[in-house]
């Protein structure tokens, strides 16, 4: 660790979070990772929505995760085959996860009209729950709350563990999904 003339740590290989500056400050930025999991940004109104009030969460949380050190990586991942499903353990379109944890444990789903005009078949997406009110897209006090649990009293690693333990199954209704866009496509563009 290098300190400036100022007792800031100016060159640090430390990716702990761990270094600390000439006057005990901790240096090292908190990372956490949002992930947004996805079917469709085209056509669904919901996977729209919800990137939208995610977008507008992180501009509203931004200048408080600044002020107290917290770095916020987002991942934006269009879930497009049962391959993506299977790696990102994906359960329900759209789906929000804050350092791997799903922001609304419980799954609730309705038919979502846009995706079954996309894939030309029935479709369920998820229905969000917040303070006993349903919505097809997360309010952006729901994600704002998610990450500032994380951040301020979460226990990812011991949550992540236990998650990752339960055996992964493609839900019916994204299988169904995906079948019926890989007809929509074969359909589309014959051999």
């Amino acid at each position: 660790m290098v300190f400036d003339k100022s007792n800031n740590v100016s060159n640090c290989s430390c990716t702990s979070g761990c270094c600390v500056d000439a006057r005990g400050i901790q240096t090292g930025k908190r990372r956490i990772t949002i992930d947004f999991l996805y079917l469709d940004l085209d056509v669904c109104e919901r996977c729209q929505d919800t990137d939208t009030s995610l977008d507008e969460a992180l501009a509203e949380v931004a200048r408080v995760l600044e002020m107290t050190g917290v770095e916020v990586r987002v991942n934006k991942v269009n879930v497009i085959n049962e391959e993506l499903a299977r790696a990102y353990r994906f359960v329900s379109s759209p789906t929000i996860r804050v350092n791997g944890r799903d922001i609304q444990m419980e799954v609730k789903e309705s038919l979502c009209e846009s995706c079954g005009d996309l894939c030309g078949d029935e479709v369920d997406c998820r229905v969000w729950v917040y303070q006993g009110r349903e919505y097809t897209a997360p309010p952006r006090a729901m994600i704002v709350e998610a990450i500032l649990k994380e951040v301020y009293g979460g226990d990812s690693a011991n949550r992540a563990e236990q998650e990752a333990e339960q055996e992964y199954v493609i839900p019916e209704n994204l299988r169904r999904f995906y079948a019926a866009m890989e007809k929509k496509k074969t359909l589309s563009y014959p051999e």
